[in-house]
């Protein structure tokens, strides 16, 4: 536990340095009077992190129960899954546009409860759907889930804008890499339930020969995810009772200044221009960008790559119903190493912004490597499921979250304190951006041969 925490306490915030621009010298410049770091805060925005995510990934996990329902229309037994990454990118990316321009006398913590109040709903509705109005047609079934999709993405959106901005009133990087740690998390855990889920039920099929998921399981995911949201609702209210709404980060005051300090916490704050947060946030913003619209194409892969064993003499662990979450899992595991990472001083990149930038732009490479592979069980170039899993899913998951982690880790460094909150939600906006845009080019991998 100590040796934990003298990796997250290894360095303090950096000040803002001339609007923006890096230490010519690389050296850290201490806030005289920086926060304490907590392990209860830290354990709480990695809660955040993990609801922040859980939803999609539950949609994930749940796709042979989906399948089960549309069965009845292969138009939609094709589609859905198009469907839900469309409808979701775009009502994640609309919202987080609307909620950036809403800067001027915002909430977050507000958005923050508004989100996760959002996401117990609709996945409690979810949940009774799976014992309830079983009898209904695959079209109007289809209906409402993509209007529980939307509310799920537009809750997303509330909580990525609300959970980034008011994380950076505390001015510790330890907390926005908690909740980058809680989003990696969020992708782990669905995997390991679906995997344990086929391996420990006898394996059924439809006459399309779409494997069907118990109405029970499903009933168990959803509720899981309205457990995780209400988990954080009551943790959060907690940490609000411990740090108030935050409105802005502290300053360095004198104690003569303890009445101005108390009023400036209850003040409007105002709009700052997102042209002068792209100038100072130019390569992390592009960073970011670059590395989550690249990482959308390893769903369409994963989801079409199967073992290089014969199907027939393959263990049950290598048959395509569990190798499939297999690979995801080994991704998501990458993912969330990488997402830690940053708490070693090796890994900590957060003050090379030029470097993250080339960093995310070098990661297309990972998409020949996926050709490479059994893709679509045409056979592979290199005969090896370990290329595959470690060389390919690990390391392109454990790009993606170290890249991702020390680009929303490190913007507080190029911006000033009183800009830190709005400089929050634009940064969540280019992440949401780029994974809108990755969602509609993996459309093209999807297609290709």
């Amino acid at each position: 536990m100590d040796r934990a925490r003298k990796l997250l306490q290894r360095r303090t915030s950096y000040e803002p340095l001339d609007g923006g621009s890096e230490d010519p010298i690389g050296e850290t410049i201490e806030h005289p009077q920086q926060e304490r770091f907590s392990w209860i805060d830290y354990s709480v925005f990695v809660l955040l992190g993990v609801a922040m995510l859980w939803a999609w990934n539950m949609f994930l996990a749940a796709a042979p129960y989906f399948q089960h329902r549309f069965e009845s229309s292969e138009k939609l037994l094709r589609n859905f899954q198009s469907a839900e990454l469309s409808v979701s990118t775009v009502g994640n990316l609309g919202s987080m546009i609307i909620l950036t321009k809403l800067q001027k006398g915002a909430s977050y913590p507000k958005r923050i409860m508004t989100s996760l109040a959002i996401n117990i709903v609709a996945f409690t509705l979810l949940a009774l759907s799976t014992k309830v109005f079983l009898r209904v047609s695959a079209d109007v079934y289809f209906g409402f889930l993509m209007v529980i999709v939307f509310a799920a993405s537009l809750a997303t959106g509330l909580c990525q804008n609300g959970v980034f901005a008011y994380v950076s009133s505390f001015g510790r990087e330890e907390y926005t890499q908690g909740i980058m740690t809680g989003q990696g998390i969020a992708g782990v855990l669905p995997c390991i339930a679906q995997i344990v889920s086929v391996l420990s039920v006898a394996e059924k099929e439809t006459n399309e020969g779409a494997p069907q998921t118990p109405s029970t399981s499903a009933f168990a995911y959803f509720l899981t995810a309205t457990a995780i949201s209400t988990a954080s609702l009551v943790a959060f209210a907690y940490l609000l009772s411990r740090h108030g709404t935050r409105q802005h980060p502290k300053q360095t005051l004198s104690a003569s200044d303890d009445t101005e300090e108390d009023h400036h916490h209850d003040a409007p704050r105002g709009s700052v221009p997102l042209t002068l947060l792209f100038r100072k946030l130019f390569w992390l913003s592009g960073a970011v960008f670059l590395t989550f619209a690249i990482t959308m194409v390893f769903p369409v892969f994963t989801a079409q790559i199967t073992s290089v064993r014969p199907i027939q003499s393959a263990p049950r662990l290598f048959q395509p119903a569990s190798f499939i979450p297999l690979a995801f899992l080994f991704w998501n595991i990458g993912d969330l190493l990488g997402r830690v990472a940053p708490a070693v001083p090796a890994f900590s990149l957060t003050s090379h912004a030029r470097l993250l930038f080339l960093l995310s732009v070098a990661r297309v490479v990972f998409i020949p490597m996926y050709y490479l592979c059994n893709l679509g069980g045409h056979g592979a170039v290199i005969k090896s499921d370990s290329f595959y899993l470690f060389l390919v899913q690990i390391l392109f998951g454990f790009t993606n979250g170290l890249l991702g982690s020390n680009c929303m880790m490190g913007f507080v460094e190029y911006v000033e304190v009183e800009e830190r909150e709005a400089a929050g939600g634009f940064m969540s906006l280019c992440l949401v951006a780029g994974l809108t845009v990755g969602s509609f080019l993996s459309f093209l991998a999807a297609g290709s041969p």
